[in-house]
């Protein structure tokens, strides 16, 4: 497969900027930086970063699972751990594969919360960040302007190429 260099450039910024999407969810909602987090629900105050979504947005089949699981202190280290690290494989461009895989598992489940969703039938950006994160591993994203390349190389990633 032939690519150009504009359209690995355009693939890493794609990266980057799905990359700054997911620290700014994890950096927002733990030190609650005013915009989705007020300071005083920050999780560092010992708000839940689950709770205020879960407990109040979801609709349609998954409904009482989602309620169910708000504020639960698992969901909420498991939901930041995943931002922060989708968002930090993504910056470095490495672990691109399992970033993708989670990336795109974690928004299909934050889709699935509220079906169907509003202003479409079934479409919404949830999905298409997921089918994005996907094409990000499939072309190796993290190779330009990241350290894709030196990461596939190294012996870890050789051993375990799901790594890469």
């Amino acid at each position: 497969m032939t690519e150009s260099v504009a359209a690995r450039y355009v693939w890493a910024v794609a990266r980057l900027s799905l990359a700054w999407v997911f620290v700014w969810a994890f950096l927002d909602k733990t030190f609650g930086l005013g915009y989705a987090t007020p300071s005083a629900r920050a999780w560092i105050e010992g708000g839940s970063p689950t709770e205020g979504f879960l407990k109040n947005s979801p609709t349609g089949p998954f409904e009482t699972l989602y309620k169910d699981m708000a504020g639960m202190a698992w969901a909420d280290w498991l939901f930041m751990i995943g931002l922060a690290g989708i968002g930090l494989a993504l910056a470095l461009g490495i672990g691109m594969r399992i970033a993708a895989a989670s990336g795109a598992l974690l928004l299909v489940m934050m889709w699935a919360a509220v079906l169907p969703p509003e202003n479409n039938p079934f479409m919404d950006d949830h999905i298409i960040y997921a089918v994005v994160l996907i094409g990000l591993a499939l072309v190796c994203a993290g190779d330009t302007i990241g350290l894709g390349r030196w990461w596939g190389e190294t012996k870890l990633v050789q051993r375990f190429p799901i790594l890469k």
